[in-house]
């Protein structure tokens, strides 16, 4: 019958030698350290062999196995998952230093072997322990082991408690534990024999010498985890856009005719010719005239958009109201390709869904538009221009955390233009008075605010036979259009009780 007696991490030093008749062919040598053996090389077997026994070792764990009787040999089936080694007459050392699985056959003094078949896995319950006390409100997490790789079931509450519990899994399967040193049958050899032993121990490659840190862990973790908390997050955003423009424009023009004899002398000024909101004009049967023009222009401009998207945990969402212009793009060898430029409303977000119904949200919203003017380019050798479209933008960018249902603003986008032109002719135009005959003056200002209202919301699909804001009233026959001036048909029949009980101006559920 094999015990197993629980050993703590330390090996005992100085261990004791190996007790029992030498392997064959090794009476001039020292004994090679019992991780070493080559499997089945010295083992002579007699009589019946015992029952297969059993033997399971978490990584890095070590434990004594006392046997029936005192050890004669041994040999393990894979070094590089089991070491062995004796510390007394009937006890072995073991030690599981990598993932796997391997035997160990074990010849007593007797002759009799024994095979004991040995899984080394994870340290489920030292991973399960790291995972209540770290993680005490994810109570429904399982830890098990097949083949050679971890399974984690069960059920978290969040996307970043997923996280947390792989990292926690990586650190328990990264890296193999190391192989035993030295043996005490090669520290206590003969002295003649000491220094071959020494240093065929040190030619000798150790086990886990091709295992490299990792291990190849990404492999050994199976992920049967899921999300309890609803993943989808629905944006409600609310696009609000003033502008206000304001625009004066004042111009007086002259022409003066005045002759003496064969000469005549004219004064001009027209610094404005492209006014036409309003003018008065006076003049004489000679050509002479005098003329003011003044135009006020006052502009307002209001924008609302209220775009919904919906993204996965974790994944980005996107959102455009708008169009695409193409951009002429030089390329060498004098080619030129058109590129696309978006324009209009948009937004891109990242949700992230945390314990407590938080949402971790990045959001950039923004807003652009063709301007009216545009930017005059010429090529050299080619007649005429080209006016590339100019495209204004307002955008921002923010990370936030909030509730299911909260909102928040972001505003301060404000832009404020004002510009101002004066032409005059020069003397003339500045007299008192009649020098507003010489001169016009434009006045310009621009005012824009922009708004963004932002409302998250965790939804779930709706059930089938969810009613559409169509299932209204049919079009009418043309006896009921024409006789009976009726815009609607006959009402369809009573709907099922799913799609009346359903909410109709949504195709997600709120939680």
């Amino acid at each position: 019958m094999l015990k197993r007696t629980a050993l703590a991490p330390a090996v005992p030093a100085p261990l004791a030698p190996a007790v029992g008749a030498p392997m064959a062919g090794s009476a001039a040598a020292a004994p090679k350290p019992a991780q070493r053996t080559a499997p089945n090389a010295a083992l002579h077997c007699g009589g019946q062999a015992a029952a297969p026994g059993k033997l399971a070792l978490p990584i890095g764990k070590s434990t004594l196995l006392r046997l029936p009787e005192a050890v004669s040999n041994r040999s393990v089936g894979n070094p590089a998952v089991l070491q062995a080694m004796l510390v007394a007459p009937d006890t072995l050392y073991v030690l599981g230093t990598d993932v796997g699985s391997t035997n160990m056959i074990v010849q007593g003094r007797s002759g009799v072997c024994s095979v004991i078949e040995v899984t080394v896995g994870v340290d489920t319950a030292g991973l399960q322990a790291a995972l209540a006390e770290l993680l005490p409100a994810e109570r429904n997490i399982r830890v098990s082991v097949a083949a050679d790789a971890l399974v984690l079931s069960g059920e978290v509450e969040d996307a970043p408690t997923l996280a947390r519990v792989m990292e926690l899994a990586q650190a328990y399967v990264r890296r193999p534990a190391q192989p035993l040193a030295a043996t005490a049958e090669g520290a206590q050899s003969e002295p003649s024999a000491a220094p071959s032993a020494a240093s065929s121990a040190r030619a000798a490659p150790q086990p886990t010498a091709g295992v490299t840190e990792g291990g190849g862990a990404q492999g050994r973790i199976v992920n049967l985890l899921s999300v309890s908390a609803p993943q989808q997050v629905m944006l409600e955003v609310k696009v609000a856009e003033v502008s206000k423009t304001l625009l004066d424009k004042l111009e007086g023009s002259a022409l003066l005719h005045r002759g003496v004899g064969s000469w005549t002398a004219s004064v001009l000024s027209n610094f404005l010719s492209g006014t036409t909101g309003g003018g008065l004009m006076l003049g004489k049967p000679d050509g002479s005239r005098l003329r003011v023009d003044g135009e006020r222009h006052d502009a307002l401009v209001r924008i609302l958009a209220e775009p919904t998207v919906m993204a996965i945990s974790g994944q980005e969402g996107s959102f455009l109201a708008g169009g695409k212009v193409l951009i002429p793009v030089g390329q060498d060898n004098n080619r030129v390709t058109l590129q696309e430029k978006e324009f209009g409303v948009g937004l891109r977000f990242t949700p992230t869904v945390l314990s407590g119904g938080r949402i971790h949200l990045k959001v950039a919203p923004e807003v652009s538009e063709l301007s009216r003017e545009g930017v005059g380019i010429s090529a050299a050798g080619l007649g005429g221009s080209s006016v590339l479209p100019l495209i204004t933008t307002r955008r921002a960018a923010t990370t936030l955390q909030l509730f299911d249902g909260q909102s928040f603003a972001i505003g301060g986008l404000i832009r404020h233009t004002q510009s101002g032109n004066l032409q005059a002719m020069p003397v003339l135009g500045e007299v008192p008075v009649l020098g507003a005959l010489f001169r016009s003056t434009d006045f310009q200002q621009d005012r824009t605010e922009l708004l963004f209202v932002v409302t998250a919301h965790l939804v779930k699909p709706l059930p089938p036979g969810y009613g559409l804001p169509t299932d209204g009233p049919p079009a009418p026959g043309r006896s009921s259009l024409m006789l009976n001036g009726r815009l609607e048909g006959a009402a369809p029949p009573a709907a099922s009780p799913n799609a009346s009980s359903a909410p109709r101006d949504s195709g997600f559920q709120l939680k």
